[in-house]
């Protein structure tokens, strides 16, 4: 549910959706590290494959996000990465629609943004590994739990038909949070430890 297809939100929350994720789009492309595109196309692929792997959760399914893998490795160069990713998934697969296309890219970047902003900084200064991994479990599962809270409040906002559901899908993203804390908790100990510069550090800044 983390794409929301066509013909489910209000035209006020899809015209919001559109202007939010262009200034999104503008002030990252500004911030753009050119070195960093390499890192942002692999990871924009490693998102756009990581929707076919489904979890069932009763009698929906998920899949993994990466949204706090991608915004501590991105910073502000998650934003094209998720738009790219978003754009080829509702193309070439039907995951989420066309015209929900902004909405989605703020349900997943700002969350990104968020974890890069707040646990950033913090990450880079840890050398424990069991404390690199337990920031980054809590940075994976914060953005699953700030994902699913976007996306409940695109559904709130845009009619109260869709409030009744919206506990179903809060619950629906449990799982995925757990596994995705898991995963990005892993991923950042390994990255930490042979590849540290990917996560800033020793940088002076992580745009």
């Amino acid at each position: 549910m983390a794409h929301i297809p066509d013909g489910v939100l209000s035209a006020p929350v899809l015209v919001g959706g559109v202007a939010a994720a262009s200034m999104l789009l503008a002030v990252s492309l500004k911030r753009l590290d050119y070195e960093k595109i390499p890192q942002a196309a692999l990871l924009s692929a490693v998102f756009f494959v990581a929707s076919l792997v489904h979890i069932p959760v009763g009698p929906t399914s998920v899949h993994p996000l990466l949204g706090g893998l991608i915004g501590l490795v991105l910073g502000w160069s998650a934003v094209p990465a998720i738009l790219v990713a978003l754009t080829l998934q509702a193309l070439f697969f039907g995951f989420g629609g066309l015209s929900t296309l902004g909405v989605n890219v703020v349900d997943m970047a700002v969350p990104a943004l968020l974890i890069a902003a707040v646990l950033g900084p913090l990450l880079r200064r840890l050398e424990l590994p069991r404390a690199i991994f337990a920031l980054g479990a809590c940075a994976g599962a914060g953005a699953v739990a700030l994902t699913a809270l976007f996306v409940c409040a695109a559904l709130a906002l845009s009619g109260p038909e869709y409030r009744p559901a919206l506990g179903i899908v809060l619950l629906s993203y449990g799982p995925l949070m757990v596994i995705e804390g898991a995963l990005t908790g892993a991923a950042v100990v390994l990255l930490k430890k042979v590849k540290p510069e990917i996560l800033g550090v020793g940088s002076p800044a992580h745009a």
